[in-house]
């Protein structure tokens, strides 16, 4: 009878693992320290990783030959804890990093004797992190670089710990004096002439002996904000006939021409609810059965869509945000990937995390704000799409290769009554099968359980967590990373807990 190969163990795991840009071994011999505190902050400025501390370079040696253990300077660990903690800025520590966790890893030495490998897991931060020496590091292949003062600019920017509104843009104080500007002035009682009182609530910035409005006051109270900056921040409105984008030779399914919203960032809220509403009301759609398609979305959520994208979206990208109406479903996408290292499954959960924090604060000072900035948008948008016995809103990374982008779906499909229940399960179980399902629903029918999962999955509600795996194995999720799964599951060869 023929044996199943055992997965390695933990130990001969890491002993055969190559050094990638998630995983690095140090010995802890002297001079070591710093090249690990620079290989910690990379991992956290980039993807997280593991650092083996007790091992030798596998260029520098071979199988057990490497193994020399933490015992080969005990003090040097406890040093390294110590500076951890304070050579790092901002330090490791939450709200915006985790601290690394330490693991022990029994395993003999090169010698024979028993000894210890440390593992540090270092997980992935919403910020960046320096050295004492002020040198901040990130993560390539096997190695890890260092970043000159733009490449720190950019990367901050990535994050979302700095916006790109908040500097200064060379455009003419006139343009700015509008009707919208007026509006916020007086909302907030600011009476000193216009640059004075731009430069009072920091939509102004010091530039040599004068001041200069940063991009967020064009983009506010400009009448022309994309021609002024020469930059696409406006609202495109495409509505097409059925389901699906189709071509046909040079020309699209369209209903009518696309419409373009510009104009004080504002006017393109309101005005681009405006325009949807008209779209939906004017452009009737027919069924494949001949029976008129009755739009009924709420119209807080199209709004609230609406405003988040243009409230978080990245300005750093020239692009517009494009809303696609179609039969079946709004589709808001909006550039730019989420902040903070934020997944679309933390949507909702994690509290307000906005990219523009002084967009958010003062687009709130106008008269009558779209937006309340109390964290409520999200939960507000699922609520009142269940009230409408709709499904709720879905969250996925778009179609915007180069630095992505944020699409936003809201469907105009009756939710199923068995999905309130799915939903429900997955809230408190990060994976389901169709067994699981058929209990809940209390039915033996397993074909019709795996047509409704297989919809729920084109809807885009859930994901397939082993698309490779057999079908009567198949587990399900909803959208986005699950917990992070620990390297040493990968490493040990079994597969993440479900």
């Amino acid at each position: 009878m023929t044996q199943s190969a055992q997965p390695p163990s933990l130990f001969e795991a890491l002993l055969q693992r190559q050094e990638s840009h998630v995983f690095e071994v140090k010995r802890l011999k002297g001079g070591e320290l710093s090249r690990c505190l620079q290989s910690i902050s990379a991992f956290a400025n980039t993807d997280g990783g593991l650092l083996v501390l007790g091992l030798e370079d596998p260029l520098r040696a071979t199988g057990t030959d490497r193994v020399y253990g933490v015992e080969e300077n005990p003090e040097a660990l406890d040093e390294l804890r110590r500076q951890i903690q304070t050579n790092l800025t901002p330090s490791l520590r939450p709200p915006l990093a985790v601290e690394p966790v330490f693991h022990q890893v029994s395993c003999p030495l090169r010698n024979g004797a028993p000894g210890t490998l440390v593992c540090i897991q270092v997980h992935p931060s919403q910020t960046l992190h320096s050295l004492s020496t002020g040198a901040t590091y990130v993560r390539f292949d096997k190695s890890n670089r260092q970043l000159n003062a733009a490449e720190i600019h950019e990367k901050l920017l990535q994050l979302g710990q700095t916006s790109i509104v908040d500097q200064p843009v060379e455009v003419p104080w006139d343009l700015l004096d509008t009707v919208w500007w007026r509006d916020y002035r007086n909302s907030r009682g600011l009476t000193r002439p216009l640059e004075e009182a731009l430069g009072s609530v920091g939509m102004a910035k010091k530039v040599g002996t004068g001041w200069r409005p940063t991009r967020l006051a064009a983009l506010l109270f400009a009448e022309f904000p994309s021609d002024l900056l020469g930059e696409k921040c406006a609202i495109r409105v495409f509505h097409y006939q059925g389901e699906r984008i189709v071509h046909t030779g040079s020309t699209t399914n369209l209903v009518r021409p696309p419409r373009t919203v510009g104009g004080p960032l504002l006017h393109q809220i309101r005005e681009g609810l405006r325009v949807v509403e008209e779209e939906l009301s004017s452009g009737v759609q027919v069924s494949a059965l001949g029976f008129e398609v009755i739009q009924r979305y709420p119209r807080r959520a199209i709004q609230e869509s609406i405003t988040n994208a243009v409230l978080h979206r990245d300005y750093r990208i020239r692009g517009d945000i494009h809303i696609r109406l179609f039969s079946d479903r709004i589709e808001v996408e909006s550039p730019g990937g989420l902040p903070y290292r934020l997944s679309v499954a933390d949507l909702g959960k994690v509290g307000s995390r906005p990219r523009n924090p002084s967009l958010v604060n003062h687009v709130r000072e106008f008269p009558q704000p779209p937006n309340q900035d109390a964290g409520e948008g999200i939960p507000m948008m699922r609520d009142l799409m269940l009230k409408a016995e709709l499904y709720p809103p879905i969250f996925l990374p778009g179609s915007v290769a180069e630095r992505g982008s944020l699409l936003v779906t809201l469907r105009n499909q009756a939710r199923a009554t068995d999905w309130g229940q799915v939903a429900a399960l997955l809230d408190r179980h990060p994976a389901i099968s169709n067994t699981q399902v058929r209990e809940l629903l209390r039915t033996d029918d397993t074909l019709r359980v795996s047509k409704q999962l297989r919809a729920w999955v084109e809807l885009g509600l859930l994901e397939v967590v082993n698309p490779e795996g057999a079908k009567q194995n198949r587990r399900y999720r909803k959208p986005g990373p699950s917990e992070q799964d620990t390297l040493f599951s990968s490493l040990s060869g079994n597969e993440p807990s479900q």
